[in-house]
């Protein structure tokens, strides 16, 4: 039987579909399982802490980090430590104060979302003073104290007692200042910058203690003579504890005498002449020398040591 020619193309083609179909299915499975993975996303949980100043160390948790993951905050980047799979960390390089954009970014070009981050001003720091005593009657070359800490600067102010004094800047870790007259005891130094951090209080100590360095005789008249006190902290209205010989010498002693400076209505007297100064006019009964103790007291308590004189 003759089949037509038409017909007989038609069943020579529908066999070479049925025999190309299942080879292209399998090309494209092939594709299908060669195709390289989605990468891994990188995720920031949280930020600790939130905000900070230049040398704090910010710690990430997240996801998605890898070796060679680094942190901008803004376009600056920082490099970062890979503490865990989880967690990275930096430390925040000296920028301006200011807020930016925090994100992290993988070495496959991957980045995080980004994130808002306080760059705060460094907030100074005091470490120490020299000296931490002054005495109240010091001159001024002696009154000269030196900070020293961090993160100072040119327009830093030293508040004494929460009031600015005149400073001399030196270096971001030095500042001097002249202590003003003040009195004895303990008084506050900070630190303020020109973003209004301040730095939290330490101790100057102002000594009020008397001291006596040399009794000497000074100008005598018919009937008296001076003994010349001098050593410092000397304060007005000062005593003057005599004790002669034999006799006990101290605050509770039972005997001697006492002479406030400035007291009037007694034969002796004590005239205060400045802090380092004090003058003893002494009217003495017999011209023979005794041994004399003295001691000044000053009006709040404080007491020098006992020295001892010969003298009428």
């Amino acid at each position: 039987m003759i089949v037509p020619l038409m017909l007989v193309a038609v069943l020579v083609a529908g066999t070479a579909g049925g025999a190309t179909r299942p080879a292209k299915q399998k090309q494209i499975a092939a594709a299908a399982a060669t195709k390289a993975p989605e990468p891994v996303p990188v995720n920031i949980l949280s930020i600790i802490p939130a905000q900070g100043e230049p040398n704090t160390t910010v710690t990430l948790s997240g996801s998605g980090f890898a070796s060679g993951t680094t942190a901008y905050l803004g376009n600056t980047e920082i490099p970062a430590r890979l503490v865990g799979t989880d967690v990275l960390s930096f430390e925040i390089p000296r920028l301006q104060p200011g807020l930016y954009a925090l994100f992290v970014k993988r070495g496959d070009g991957i980045t995080s979302r980004t994130y808002n981050f306080s760059v705060l001003p460094p907030k100074p720091v005091v470490e120490s003073l020299y000296p931490e005593t002054v005495d109240v009657c010091s001159p001024s070359g002696e009154r000269l104290v030196t900070i020293t800490g961090r993160n100072f600067q040119a327009e830093s102010r030293v508040l004494f007692n929460g009031a600015a004094v005149r400073s001399s800047f030196g270096s971001p870790q030095a500042l001097s200042f002249i202590v003003p007259p003040v009195q004895a005891g303990l008084h506050q130094i900070q630190v303020k910058n020109a973003e209004e951090t301040v730095t939290t209080p330490v101790t100057l100590v102002v000594r009020g203690t008397p001291e006596v360095f040399s009794v000497v005789r000074g100008e005598s008249s018919v009937n008296y003579y001076n003994l010349v006190i001098e050593g410092r902290n000397f304060q007005p209205g000062a005593t003057l504890s005599i004790e002669e010989s034999g006799l006990q010498l101290g605050l509770n002693a039972g005997g001697g005498k006492r002479i406030r400076a400035g007291a009037t209505g007694e034969r002796d007297m004590l005239i205060y002449v400045d802090c380092s100064k004090l003058v003893y006019q002494r009217y003495p009964v017999d011209p023979t020398d005794k041994d004399l103790r003295l001691q000044v007291i000053n009006p709040g308590g404080e007491t020098s040591s006992v020295v001892q004189v010969s003298a009428p």
